[in-house]
């Protein structure tokens, strides 16, 4: 049985209130927000069968919207990096915001991650929902998303329907930080990976060439310990992963994508998505970054699993498609989280 609680809401300096509400299966639970479709708990058992979270948040609106760090938060309306922030669409070219280096990361500085999102509930979970108008960062089309967070058994997962009445790229992922023992860092964590293809980047993030992982110092086949990637010469220019690999193409439903465990609580997350490309990134960013009790995380203190459409798709079409939703069509991500205690 699923149980909710509405939590005490926050007030948004920006204007009116941001609720929170607590869904708890008995087994796992999480705790939602209507800013950005935040998950900023998310509690599993580890090895004693205690109950402990094992995502990094915030404490308030503030100090979510004074970093930008997405953590916990839906990104869109394009998740990664678009290139000098514009596409072309046949002979118009959108110019959209511009906020990393020279692209446009996570849709942009006021992307879904600040948005205020419609809450409710559904049997086993929430459901959220967003409006995103036309030309919002730039983006061409009146975008709807639907968001569903469900607890089943053990498992987390995550659903994501968007439309658009003008051809638009959509890519939402999920951007929560895990760390499976609480620790100040996720270095001793072990990441093992399916994958066998992944993205070189070029030094602002932007893919250059599909690369095997076999043989390469992004070759996760069997588990690896984070520690143990950093200074490989793949992973020099992002001071630690923060890499897009590439699912098998021939597959449309939720392939398993690879498995994150800690040894040290003996927790272990399973990813399986539809989407064509997971981002790994590592928190090579996160120093100094405020979290919950004020606390300021360390760099490596949480990892990334984002399933997504592959970075700057609308300019690189060779990779995995455009990733274009033309009026009629429905964007949908599909994405299991597992969680097991028995690493």
């Amino acid at each position: 049985m699923v149980r909710f609680r509405a939590l005490e809401p926050w007030n948004d300096p920006r204007g009116g209130q941001i609720e929170r509400v607590l869904v708890d299966n008995g087994t796992i639970a999480i705790e939602v927000l209507s800013l950005g479709g935040i998950i900023r708990s998310l509690w599993t058992p580890d090895r004693n069968d205690e109950r402990g979270n094992l995502v990094l948040g915030c404490d308030s609106v503030e100090d979510y919207l004074s970093q930008d760090a997405y953590l916990g938060a839906i990104a869109g309306r394009y998740a990664n990096r678009i290139a000098n922030g514009r596409f072309n669409l046949g002979s118009t070219q959108h110019q959209l915001d511009i906020n990393q280096d020279n692209n446009c990361l996570h849709g942009g500085s006021e992307g879904f991650h600040r948005k205020q999102w419609q809450l409710g509930t559904l049997p086993d979970g929430v459901r959220l929902s967003l409006r995103s108008p036309n030309l919002d960062m730039g983006f061409p089309g009146n975008c709807n998303v639907q968001l569903d967070y469900r607890l089943v058994g053990s498992n987390l997962y995550v659903e994501i329907l968007a439309s658009s009445d003008k051809p638009c790229p959509i890519s939402l992922t999920q951007h929560s930080y895990f760390n499976l023992d609480a620790s100040q860092t996720t270095l001793n964590h072990q990441l093992q990976i399916d994958a066998k293809q992944y993205l070189s980047l070029n030094d602002s993030g932007i893919p250059k060439a599909i690369c095997a992982t076999q043989g390469s110092g992004l070759d996760l086949s069997m588990p690896t310990e984070l520690q143990s990637l950093i200074g490989r010469e793949e992973l020099t220019t992002t001071s630690g992963i923060d890499h897009c690999f590439l699912m098998p193409t021939t597959e449309s439903k939720l392939q398993r994508f690879g498995r994150l465990s800690s040894p040290l609580s003996g927790r272990s997350m399973t990813l399986y998505t539809n989407q064509p490309g997971v981002q790994v990134y590592g928190g090579n960013g996160l120093e100094g970054v405020v979290g919950k009790s004020q606390h300021r995380l360390n760099q490596y203190q949480g990892i990334c699993l984002e399933p997504q459409q592959v970075p700057d798709a609308p300019n690189q079409t060779n990779i995995a498609g455009n990733a274009i939703i033309n009026p009629g069509e429905i964007y949908h991500h599909i994405s299991r989280y597992q969680f097991a205690n028995d690493a």
